[in-house]
């Protein structure tokens, strides 16, 4: 039976602690930190040479998609209560709404060095040392909203923006494009400084501190946040109905994404999936 992930706002006292304690003891295991280490060795750009499958591609939602279900698979071995919640950034829109509360996620970093000192990853509650970064820090760090040149949160009118998108993604399949679902839920956009930033871009610009490098899963809102982004990809599905995962069929040997991005039925690394195969996860989840 599928399993229902909920709200942030919406959990009880009781889920949120459960979700919390999971959560600490996948960091104590150990696993947490293999995560940290996929999302960094996957974290790859248009510039650079090679496959490109979590980020500036058309896997950039299955993949994480995988990636969501292979945390949630980990905590639901130490619990098998708890599913991951999301951040509906659309309504909950300040550094003191959910999921910012001491009893889920910690509120905001201090103004000296940003370090989260509130809540359950609080560096000094022992229990949420950062161990693999792409930086030397140790703590967690937020700068939500960006104190020093304040930027706002997404909102409906963004969200209905990628939503309103009939194609999955178009050529040239990077972050470039202006067309296409995907990237207008990925968020780059054309421009310099805030205005490019849309959507998931623009949500991890606005918690800041350790949202802003590849080694972002180190902020646990991290997965709130996928999880949300994730739901836009079932709502476009259900809108969009019959809409396909894009490209179908790999580029062609004189493309210049040819061997960089994975088509439809191609295995999606590090998995042995494809990204067709995680188009109907409806046996498995679904959200309330």
């Amino acid at each position: 039976m599928a399993y229902v992930r909920k709200d942030a706002a919406t959990l009880t006292a009781t889920e949120k602690r459960r979700f919390v304690n999971a959560l600490l003891e996948v960091k104590r295991r150990g696993e947490y930190d293999e995560f940290v280490r996929t999302h960094i060795a996957y974290y790859a750009s248009d510039g650079e040479r090679g496959l490109r499958t979590a980020h500036m591609a058309p896997s950039f939602l299955p993949w994480h998609r995988r990636f969501l279900l292979d945390l949630e698979e980990a905590l639901r071995r130490v619990d098998s209560s708890v599913t991951l919640p999301y951040w509906d950034w659309t309504r909950d829109r300040t550094t003191r709404s959910a999921p910012w509360t001491a009893d889920l996620l910690g509120g905001n970093g201090r103004r000296s060095d940003r370090q989260v000192t509130t809540g359950p990853f609080a560096y000094r509650e022992g229990n949420w040392t950062i161990r693999v970064n792409v930086t030397d820090t140790e703590f967690l760090t937020r700068d939500l909203g960006r104190r020093a040149d304040p930027i706002a949160l997404p909102g409906k009118k963004d969200l209905e923006w990628a939503l309103k998108e009939s194609a999955y993604d178009v050529a040239p399949w990077d972050s470039t494009v202006t067309r296409g679902f995907r990237n207008r839920m990925e968020g780059w956009g054309t421009g310099r400084g805030s205005v490019s930033w849309r959507n998931h871009n623009r949500v991890h610009r606005w918690v800041g501190g350790s949202m802003l490098t590849a080694a972002s899963v180190n902020d646990p809102v991290f997965w709130l946040h996928h999880a949300f982004v994730d739901l836009q990809w079932y709502r476009w599905q259900r809108r969009h109905g019959g809409a396909r995962y894009r490209p179908a069929t790999a580029p062609g040997s004189g493309d210049a994404q040819h061997g960089r991005i994975v088509s439809r039925h191609e295995k999606l690394p590090p998995w042995d999936v494809t990204p067709g195969d995680l188009e109907d996860v409806s046996a498995t989840y679904r959200y309330a």
